[in-house]
């Protein structure tokens, strides 16, 4: 029995080991299709093909994916299994892909792209069905099936333009408000709004949503802007200005103005007046504007004004005029009635002088009357003037003087002048004219009492002539300075200088000199200088362009570097090159400095000669000298000293031999000299024939 059950097992377990499976193949399918309208049911179908080595059961584990996110994972003994999306909105737009698990053995299906198509039609909400002129209106649009990010337009229906249009984004929310503000005029308003998003897939774009409705509320009527009597007014007449406007209770500001002009202005009020009695300037548009906060509402009108007369014209009878001459004004209206009053006046900043209340003027001009003039004339209480006139009186300029500044004799040639030309009378402005000769130079107009400055730069050396002209708007004068002669001089150019004989001359000979200029004004100052020396050798001022200096006696000392300077009245100073003198020995002082050395030479030589020869004959017979080896006693057997006899006492003539042996060890180091070579021959022999007669006799000496 228990044989049986084992063989059982191990059958069992055989079996077993033998379920072998592979997967084939993953398939995705989107159900009804790949394109779905927004809001219908949408089914995602996984499917498995699975190999099996046998009937056995296999768990799979199912997971679905969308653009790379996990949706849903399901486990199943089923080879197929599904993802159900009940309502599809656009944001399930995207990629599906899924993968099935067995065991260790997994495997994914291919990508499918779903297109979600349309979006449902947005909500629009006012939160006030009521507004005023002027008030924010708060707007909401939303769209709750769907996911952000969503763009939302607003849209102002029945505008004359056409609709308004706002767009707003939202990225984290699927609703939006906007604040409109309410215009003036608005009555009823309508509002609808549109969403739509985009994505890598496309954009989808929803349907209008229903319009909605709101009334505004005026919170005061259009102002009324009333004239009286009448739009057509003429110069004089009172007029009256009425501004009326219907008010809810609140407190509004009405203004009166005429262009940029407020006139008149009130507050809390439906009702301003202004008056005013017109004249031409008078004439234009008005206009009554009422304001609460930022609604704002305004009436304007155009009122005419007729002339009642002209502008008084001011005939005048020359705007320059020459003093002494006649000044004649008249003051001309052209009007439908009588002038009132008449006046010419002069105008000095702002202010009006009379000068008489009549219709002419007429007086003898002085430079005092120069001004400006206008008249005014005046009917039926309107006043008018005219057109300013500036007369100007001219006194004739007086004979102008011309002077340099700063003022000098001589200028020199290529430097500017500085010129002043005053006419010390007459009337500004005065106009300058500068002559050189009877050439303008230049001219200027000064327009105060200050002379005029020119400037002019001569270009060759000479006398130069310069004068100038005065004139103002004088109808006739026209005066002359006198000519200011200006001498023009020029510096003086290169400086040479030269030598006779050059660089080198003889001690006890002369030298002649030469310093010139290649131009400049005449006289020159010329210097003659050595170098390192601030004493001038020589000096001389001339009517020429050169100088000639000749020095007869030169000796060592003069030797150095000269050089020359130059200069005119210009003061300008000039220098040379620098040129070098030596001073070299006479002829006579070399050839006495020849014989003193060919003499000392002879002296030398001659000396020389004989030196040598008593040299020689004094080694042929030198001295005898003792010997010192061994010492001399006397009969007492005392050792006597050199030079000491056997009684003790010195002879006068004795050598003593030491000195005699280095003595002649001297004469043997020494050689003598046989012209110019040694001769150690003689002082060999001297020395061996002082050997042989060491111990000679002292008679020898």
């Amino acid at each position: 029995m228990c044989l049986a059950l084992l063989v059982i097992l191990l059958h069992c377990s055989s079996l077993k080991a033998r379920e072998v499976f592979t997967i084939n193949k993953v398939e995705i399918r989107a159900d009804p299709s790949l394109q779905v309208p927004n809001g219908d049911a949408l089914t995602i179908l996984c499917i498995a093909d699975i190999s099996k080595s046998g009937n056995f059961m296999i768990e799979h584990h199912f997971t679905f994916f969308k653009d790379g996110r996990i949706l849903s994972d399901i486990t199943s003994l089923q080879n197929r299994t599904e993802y159900k999306i009940p309502a599809a909105r656009f944001a399930d737009t995207g990629e599906y892909v899924c993968m099935v698990k067995a065991k260790e053995k997994k495997k994914k299906s291919e990508v499918m792209l779903v297109k979600v198509t349309g979006l449902p039609k947005p909500k629009l909400t006012a939160l006030k069905n009521m507004v005023t002129e002027g008030e924010e209106l708060v707007l909401k649009c939303e769209v709750p099936e769907e996911a952000p990010p969503l763009t939302f337009t607003f849209q102002k229906l029945l505008t004359p333009g056409g609709p308004v249009t706002r767009t707003k984004k939202e990225l984290e929310k699927n609703f939006t408000t906007i604040e409109i503000p309410v215009e003036p005029g608005d009555k009823i308003l309508r509002f609808q709004c549109i969403a739509s998003v985009y994505s890598a897939h496309g954009m989808q774009e929803s349907a209008p949503s229903d319009v909605e409705l709101v009334t505004v509320v005026e919170p005061f009527s259009t102002p009324a802007l009333v004239i009286e009597p009448s739009l057509n007014v003429t110069e004089g007449d009172n007029v009256k200005l009425v501004c009326r406007v219907v008010v809810r209770n609140y407190d509004i500001e009405i203004i009166i103005q005429k262009d940029k002009v407020i006139l008149n202005s009130t507050r809390g009020q439906n009702t301003l007046t202004y008056f005013t009695k017109v004249s031409m300037q008078d004439n234009g548009n008005y206009t009554c504007k009422v304001e609460l906060g930022s609604v704002s509402k305004e009436k304007t009108v155009n009122m005419v004004v007729t002339e009642l007369f002209s502008k008084p014209e001011l005939i005048h009878s020359a705007k320059m005029i020459d003093e002494g001459d006649w000044l004649q004004l008249q003051c001309k209206v052209k009007g439908l009635l009588p002038v009132t009053k008449i006046s010419i006046k002069t105008r000095y900043l702002g202010k009006d002088n009379l000068l008489n209340d009549s219709s002419s003027f007429i007086t003898k001009a002085h430079v005092n009357n120069t001004a400006t003039y206008i008249c005014t004339a005046e009917i039926n209480g309107i006043i008018k003037e005219s057109d300013p006139v500036k007369i100007n009186v001219y006194a004739p300029v007086s004979i102008p003087q011309l002077w340099i500044v700063p003022s000098v004799r001589d200028v020199i040639l290529g430097r500017a002048i500085r010129f002043q030309c005053q006419s010390m009378y007459g009337t500004p402005p005065i106009t300058y004219k500068f002559f050189r000769g009877n050439k303008t130079v230049n001219s200027s107009q000064i327009f105060n009492k200050l002379p005029a400055e020119f400037r002019d730069k001569p270009t060759e050396v000479g006398v130069e002539q310069y004068s100038c002209e005065a004139s103002n708007h004088h109808s006739h004068i026209r005066k002359r300075s006198r000519e200011l002669n200006i001498t023009v001089i020029a510096p003086v150019g290169k400086v040479n200088l030269i030598s006779v004989p050059k660089r080198e001359v003889e001690d006890g000979k002369g030298i002649s000199f030469r310093c010139y200029v290649e131009t400049g004004s005449l006289p020159i100052n010329f210097k003659l200088l050595k170098q390192n020396n601030r004493k001038p050798i020589s000096e001389d001022t001339k009517m020429d362009t050169e100088v000639i200096w000749y020095k007869e006696t030169w000796s060592k000392q003069d030797s150095g570097e000269y050089f020359c300077e130059a200069s005119n009245p210009t003061n300008i100073v000039q220098r040379s090159d620098v040129i070098s003198i030596n001073v070299i020995l006479a002829s006579w002082q070399k050839v006495l400095i020849a014989l003193f050395v060919l003499v000392i030479i002879v002296i030398l030589g001659c000396g020389g000669c004989c030196w040598y020869l008593w040299k020689k004959r004094k080694a042929k017979h030198p001295s005898i000298e003792m010997s010192g080896s061994a010492g001399v006693t006397n009969s007492a057997g005392v050792k006597l000293e050199p030079r000491q006899n056997s009684d003790g006492q010195y002879y006068p003539g004795y050598m003593d031999d030491s000195e005699n042996h280095m003595k002649a060890t001297d004469e043997n180091k020494a050689p003598v000299q046989k012209g110019t070579e040694p001769v150690y021959s003689e002082i060999r022999k001297a020395n061996n024939d002082s050997g042989e007669n060491r111990y000679s006799s002292t008679d020898s000496w």
